[in-house]
């Protein structure tokens, strides 16, 4: 029971929300101007002394380990007394930082989440083109240069393609056509790979052409192609369980995202927020005009 109440979206924003009343309620507290007490406690040293060996291969003696106090407390003053100015509101950097560290405690909440079956199987079914299995091909391909052949491009293209048809695809294709720089024969490749190399008109030529003998010639977008398809995968939506890492990963990203707006939607309802808009030039001119004495 208690394991199920967890993973309810519900309750991962109460507990962000308690989060965050302690988080402003320490803040308060360690910058107000009449808290001069700093405790330092054995907690705060341990984490002083794994930084260190972390740091250094090695734990700290014990000279270095009150010098690492000393550094803790000075920082700690000089962090209360720079709060205190408000020396943090006009420093662009410190203020990314924050909002940084805000973010960073609305993700490590979201983080916690544990996507359900249905919720996974909900989100592919909704996110179908991220997760879809591309149609691919196995194909070889004779380059033929238009600027080479000209006006006997149809005629070349048939005499070739009857030589191809005897030899199968197992000759030297490399022999064969014109040179090119791609290889010959390309295995097991996703149509977007084949797009990528050949141009879609290509691609999806190869997507129509029977599979087993030499066809064309096939334009790409750079040149004429004479092309035996040898096998043809169709594409298809996968299963859950086949992708499920994946799927589990999109949904923790855009279920972080979501905890992160919700997060600031939440607090931009404790502020009003008013934006002075810049006047347009030609009212601008026209106020202007009208207060001159």
């Amino acid at each position: 029971m208690l394991t199920k109440l967890l993973r309810e979206p519900l309750v991962h924003f109460l507990l962000l929300g308690a989060l965050l009343f302690f988080a402003f309620g320490l803040v308060n507290k360690r910058t107000s101007g009449g808290t001069k007490r700093i405790v330092v406690t054995q907690g705060e040293i341990e984490h002083l002394q794994d930084t260190f060996m972390r740091a250094h291969q090695r734990p700290p003696d014990e000279e270095e380990v009150t010098g690492l106090v000393r550094d803790f407390v000075r920082e700690e003053i000089y962090y209360r007394e720079a709060m205190a100015l408000g020396l943090d509101r006009d420093d662009a950097p410190i203020r990314q930082r924050l909002r940084q560290k805000m973010e960073f405690i609305s993700e490590d909440v979201a983080a916690q989440v544990e996507p359900t079956e249905d919720q996974l199987r909900s989100y592919l079914n909704t996110h179908l083109d991220k997760f879809r299995v591309d149609l691919r091909f196995t194909f070889s391909q004779v380059y033929l240069d238009p600027a080479r052949h000209s006006h006997h491009l149809n005629a070349d293209a048939q005499q070739m393609l009857t030589k191809l048809n005897k030899a199968g695809v197992k000759g030297d294709l490399s022999s064969m056509g014109d040179p090119f720089l791609l290889e010959p024969s390309s295995e097991d490749v996703s149509a977007p790979d084949v797009a990528r190399d050949f141009g879609e008109k290509f691609t999806a030529a190869l997507g129509d052409l029977p599979v087993g003998n030499w066809q064309g010639p096939i334009e790409s977008g750079l040149g004429m192609h004479l092309v035996y398809v040898s096998k043809r995968t169709d594409g298809r939506i996968p299963r859950l369980g086949e992708v499920r890492d994946a799927v589990r990963r999109e949904w923790a990203n855009d279920y972080r995202l979501e905890a992160n707006e919700k997060f600031y939607e939440g607090l931009l309802k404790r502020y009003t927020v008013t934006v002075a808009l810049p006047q347009p030039a030609a009212a601008q001119s026209a106020q202007t005009g009208a207060n001159r004495p």
